[in-house]
């Protein structure tokens, strides 16, 4: 019932002059439709590499998530480049690994530090003040 409007001549001559030319060349179209491919190829593998644990160890993630002044689970995940279900699943790991500790937030919505930042786990205090003490006596 609808259709396409009709084109008035000089449309329709720059339109058939437009087609010669690109069937003179080899087929210039084909490779814009092979490349619009290749565009949502790559975005779809985009979000696939977002759903993977990056192939980073320990000292890698933590000097990428070091720069942000709260290290949260979607911060990481903007970091890091990755879905946020896998983000907190790398800090998770962290903290499991003693790397990260857990310092504030609730419910899910936690905030990490650094363990080094914290100051080792309180061991260089100790040293500190087992230096004052010896050297009062």
């Amino acid at each position: 019932m609808g259709g396409t409007k009709k084109k008035s001549m000089t449309q329709a001559d720059k339109a058939q002059s437009a087609q010669d030319s690109g069937q003179n060349e080899g087929g210039a179209k084909k490779p814009e439709k092979k490349t619009a491919k290749e565009a949502r190829l790559a975005q779809q593998q985009a979000k696939q590499q977002a759903l993977i644990m990056p192939k980073m160890d320990e000292k890698q993630l933590l000097k990428t998530l070091s720069p942000l002044k709260a290290i949260t689970v979607y911060g990481a995940s903007r970091a890091l480049g990755l879905n946020a279900a896998i983000a907190a699943q790398a800090l998770r790991n962290l903290e499991s690994k003693n790397v990260l500790r857990r310092v504030g937030g609730y419910s899910g919505h936690y905030i990490y530090a650094p363990v080094a930042a914290l100051g080792g786990g309180g061991s260089g205090t100790q040293g500190q003040t087992a230096a004052s003490s010896s050297s009062s006596q």
